[in-house]
């Protein structure tokens, strides 16, 4: 297929791209910023780009990746995230029923399920979050906005059946969190493996399975994170002393991080459930926490991206 992927400079694009390319489909890259993958210079809320887009390359389906995203809340107003996030998907959704096309893909983002009571960490347990979640209250611009053109995608499948599949990816960024501080990245990131990361290379899988499986499912939500290795009947215990739980799971851990100077998570406020990409995607993540703890009881490298120097192309474009 001939496949419009945006955002095709970004950390997910420069994977996805060529895992695309690998299995024989064209890709036509398509970002504000310059990159090895991309062919188109623009803006998605550029409609007359996106339709010259559309008709130059003969585009058969689409990746829509491109975004602002949350650390572009300090430096773009509200305004800006409505018109690429919103106008931006609305205008991608209008080229590809207007082509005829059969699937679109979007990456969408666990962000906008983790209310300000969530992001809080309020209540008793451990909130459990997959695709049943909600009333969702997304907390921020980048949330509401996500979760605007996530519903703009089910409204063009029902009315003009086009087969959509949503991704609310968990984290796989590699830099430093713009937050959290209190321990170093690459043992912040390993925690996070138990409960709301994955590595950008199954980011790029999940992707590839959502194209696959499209037009088999018309609509559909996944969430998109390394299975956590918990049950929800752990939630108050994960809440509470989540080192217990985790080495009841996992007996080597505490040994393991305890010869890297790491520290296990005392609590854990949330857990992404991402057991229905698996069955109904066909998804099979490659890296789970298990497979970190393997890395480090054989000494070899971590299997995840941690790079606290990254910047990207977009604010690279900037400075």
């Amino acid at each position: 297929m001939r496949i419009l992927l945006t955002g095709s400079s970004g950390w997910l694009g420069r994977y996805l791209a060529p895992r695309l390319r690998s299995l024989g489909h064209r890709v036509v890259g398509l970002d504000v910023a310059p990159g090895r993958d991309t062919d188109v210079l623009g803006s998605i809320s550029d409609k007359k780009l996106i339709e010259r887009t559309f008709g130059d390359h003969g585009i058969e389906a689409v990746i829509h990746g491109g975004a602002l995203h949350k650390p572009d809340i300090e430096r773009h107003p509200a305004r800006d995230f409505v018109d690429v996030n919103v106008t931006g998907t609305l205008t991608l959704l209008e080229a590809a029923v207007k082509a005829g096309h059969d699937r679109f893909v979007m990456t969408s983002t666990t962000s906008l399920m983790v209310s300000r009571a969530i992001r809080d960490d309020r209540g008793p347990a451990a909130h459990w979050l997959d695709e049943t979640s909600g009333p969702l209250e997304p907390r921020n611009i980048y949330g509401v906005t996500k979760l605007a053109a996530e519903g703009l995608c089910r409204l063009h499948h029902i009315e003009h059946g086009l087969n959509c599949v949503v991704l609310r990816t968990g984290r796989f960024f590699p830099e430093e969190d713009d937050t959290l501080r209190d321990l170093p990245g690459p043992n912040l990131k390993a925690n996070e493996f138990l409960h709301r990361r994955l590595t950008v290379e199954d980011a790029a899988e999940a992707h590839v399975a959502a194209l696959n499986r499209a037009p088999d499912i018309g609509f559909g939500t996944f969430v998109i994170s390394a299975p956590p290795p918990f049950e929800r009947s752990e939630a108050e215990e994960l809440k509470r002393n989540a080192a217990a739980v985790i080495s009841r799971h996992f007996p080597a851990a505490a040994q393991l991080y305890r010869e890297q100077g790491w520290e296990l998570p005392r609590s854990i406020g949330r857990v992404y459930d991402s057991r229905a990409s698996m069955k109904e995607l066909g998804l099979r993540y490659g890296t789970d926490f298990a497979a970190i703890l393997n890395a480090l009881r054989e000494g070899t490298p971590l299997p995840f991206i941690h790079d606290p120097d990254y910047v990207s192309p977009k604010e690279a474009a900037r400075c």
